[in-house]
Parts: structure tokens; C-alpha cells; sequence
């Protein structure tokens, strides 16, 4: 495993990111606490030390379940987790942080990310300043170390920047989407701003196991996915097809190959979830993957098709 400084930091993140969406069951089907907890703690034993979470994954039940799953295993962690876009208010952040740091059972946050701008899904419109001086003061405090946001643009981050510092952001970012890193990349880089990737594989598609004709169930919000649709979903099958022989000339399976472009680029590791021990243990092993510099461009010339064929916008339609 590869491990990288996040921002400006002292803090040392795993290349691959243990994701906690998944955890939390809601948006999602079929997933187990039990082999939740399991894959957590497999993820941990093949060198992933960085596990990120959110108070909005299932009211606090992906926080909870990493407590579970990593118990006593504290000083070998580092956690990440996300207020609400719904609690951005100053009293509102500080409780949050007190609520993710119970359900956490632990005294300090890692990294405490501001989950969507002020305003979105039509919630309150709440100055930076405000959300931002509160998270400040609980840095100085010692309850969270450092300040992160995601899904912002780059006018958002420059603005909570002004208030504070922000050593990541993590946006939705692909090889087939990459969309929201368009306006934002070079500024992360510039300012030394580590890129958290999260829905690194697609939701799945760049695994290369979902093909034509496929349903997802009822309560899955990969229904919304505009990846898995018409004539984009058309390109990403064909991408696939020839991605697999450079895959299978590295030794690896797509997802992994998929992986390994993504943390191969400076500042940027990779968020990915996991169902099962299995899962965990393969993602684990993308951040002991190299490529040589004529497979990373002709990945990135392959991922290019679809990524560069969507409108502006989100990767689902919300």
C-alpha cells in the first residue's frame, strides 16, 4: 500500500480509502452489518489505515459501524467523516461533531469534510464563514485536525479557503467520470489540496461486471446513474473491452486498473467501498499497483470517450 500526506498536513492516508457509504444500507440493497464489519477489518490487515464516513450514512450507522468494526485499533486509523449539508449552521456543526465523535467512540476526527455546499437538495443557505469559523475553533480545540470539503467547485473552495485552511476535496471522480474535478483539479494541486476521490469504479461499471440488460433493485441509487444508460453506457462497455488486455498485461483485474490510474496521479487517493472481505482485500491491493507511463495515458485516452461525452452536471439525476 501507498500512503500519501493529506494536504498540508502531518496526517498519512492510505492510496485506497475505505468508503462508508455502503455501510450506512441506506440508497443501497443487500448489504450486512456483519460483513460490513468484516470488510472493514480485512481492508485494515492489507494496509488501507484510512476509513471515511458521514453522519448522513444511515443517521450515524456507518459511523457507528466503523467504531464496531475497528475497536481498539484507534492509533493505527486515520477517520474521516462529513457534516450535513442540513447542519451547517454554527451550533449546528458543533453539535454534529460532538453527535460523529460519540458514534465514532473516539475523541478526535481526522478530517471533518463539509459533505455538499450550503443550499443543496434545497437546504439552508448558510454563509461559509459561519460553517467554516466553526469548524476552525473545533481545530483549535482538538476535536477534529484537520478541515476538508466535498462536492464543492473551485469559487467554493477559494471562498472557504479565505476563512480557513482546507487540505482536501473530494468529489465524484472517474476514470469515465470526471466532471466535477474539471474546474477544480489544477487549484488542489496548485494550493497543495489532496484529492479524496470518491465512486472511484463508477459505481461498480468500471469492474466490468455489469453488462447490457442489466436491473438494479428497486432502492438502489445507482437507478439514477447516468453512466448506466443509453449511449454512454454503450461507450463505457466498449472502453471496457479495451481496457481488459492491458488489465491482463499488468496482472490485474479492471477495477484495480481503474484504481491504480486514479492514485497514480499526484495528491489524489481513492475512496471505494466494499460488501464483503473479498471486495475490501481486492481494492486493497490497487495501492500496491504501478503503471508505466504509456498505459496510463492510454488508459486515460480510453476513459476519455465516456467521460468527455456527458453534459456538466452530477453522475446521477437528483
Amino acid at each position: 500500500m501507498r500512503y500519501k500526506k493529506l494536504g498540508t498536513t502531518s496526517i498519512e492516508v492510505s492510496a485506497v480509502i475505505f468508503g462508508g457509504w455502503q455501510a450506512g444500507k441506506e440508497s443501497w440493497v443487500g448489504i450486512d452489518d456483519d460483513a460490513q464489519i468484516a470488510a472493514h477489518r480485512v481492508a485494515l490487515d492489507a494496509g488501507v489505515t484510512t476509513f471515511d464516513t458521514a453522519e448522513e450514512y444511515g443517521a450515524g450507522h456507518s459511523e457507528r459501524i466503523l467504531a464496531k468494526a475497528l475497536a481498539g485499533e484507534r492509533e493505527r486509523i486515520v477517520i474521516l467523516t462529513k457534516v450535513s449539508w442540513n447542519n451547517l449552521r454554527r451550533e449546528k456543526v458543533i453539535e454534529a461533531c460532538e453527535r460523529s465523535l460519540k458514534n465514532l467512540g473516539t475523541d478526535r476526527i481526522d478530517l471533518y469534510q463539509i459533505h455538499w455546499p450550503a443550499g443543496s437538495f434545497g437546504s439552508e443557505v448558510v454563509p461559509i464563514e459561519e460553517t467554516m469559523g466553526a469548524l476552525v475553533d473545533l481545530k483549535a480545540q482538538g476535536k477534529i485536525r484537520a478541515i476538508g470539503v466535498s462536492n464543492f467547485d473551485r469559487a467554493q473552495i477559494e471562498a472557504a479557503s479565505r476563512v480557513g485552511r482546507v487540505d482536501s476535496l473530494q468529489p465524484c471522480h472517474s476514470l469515465f467520470f470526471r466532471k466535477a474535478v474539471e474546474d477544480t483539479f489544477s487549484y488542489c494541486q496548485e494550493n497543495g489540496i489532496s484529492v479524496l476521490a470518491y465512486s472511484p469504479l463508477a459505481q461498480g461499471l468500471l469492474t466490468g461486471k455489469f453488462g447490457r440488460g442489466h436491473v438494479f433493485a428497486e432502492g438502489d441509487n445507482r437507478v439514477d446513474n447516468r453512466l448506466f444508460r443509453g449511449e454512454t453506457f454503450e461507450k463505457a462497455l466498449a472502453a471496457l473491452e479495451e481496457l481488459r488486455p492491458i488489465a491482463a498485461r499488468n496482472g490485474v483485474t479492471l477495477a484495480n486498473l481503474a484504481l491504480a490510474w486514479l492514485v497514480a496521479q499526484k495528491g489524489v487517493c481513492a475512496i471505494v467501498g466494499a460488501r464483503n472481505e473479498a471486495q475490501a482485500r481486492e481494492n486493497a491491493r490497487a495501492g500496491d499497483v504501478t503503471l508505466g507511463a504509456a498505459d496510463l495515458a492510454e488508459i486515460d485516452r480510453i476513459g476519455r470517450v465516456v467521460s468527455d461525452s456527458l453534459p456538466p452536471g452530477l453522475m446521477w439525476d437528483w
